[in-house]
């Protein structure tokens, strides 16, 4: 299993976040922290805000911030959302894919459980449980 590029960065965004919870961070420190696009960041962070797990603010002291207690956000459902349209194989898409043996295949309802049961055990950990240690995140 592979995650997306978009889901590694959003997590590293929220676990350097999660260490200050009370702060506010701009994609444009973000980026240069992790030396990573700005443009990029700034999409995911547009994601896990409409999905109310930060709130940006514009402004002098403006940035981004998480809604809740790092606590409270769990790991799989953050997972879940940044990698929301990715399928994990072929027919797992909206339009099944192209395969030949759709109707006796007995791997999809294996792989279902397993996407299942991944996101479960990664629901078993919040933010808080990942935050990056105050040296790292300095």
């Amino acid at each position: 299993m592979n995650l997306t590029s978009f889901t590694d960065y959003g997590l590293r965004m929220l676990m350097r976040m999660a260490s200050a919870p009370d702060r506010a961070f701009s994609t444009a420190d973000l980026a240069e922290e992790f030396k990573l696009s700005r443009n990029h960041l700034a999409k995911i962070m547009q994601r896990l805000a409409q999905a109310d797990i930060v709130e940006t603010r514009r402004g002098v002291n403006g940035g981004a911030v998480l809604r809740s207690s790092p606590a409270d956000i769990r790991l799989g459902d953050v997972v879940r959302l940044l990698e929301q349209g990715q399928s994990l194989v072929e027919c797992f898409g909206p339009d099944g894919g192209d395969c030949s043996i759709d109707g006796c295949c007995r791997l999809k309802s294996r792989l279902r459980q397993a996407e299942r049961q991944f996101i479960a055990d990664l629901n078993r950990s919040t933010l808080a449980d990942i935050a990056l240690p105050e040296r790292a995140a300095a």
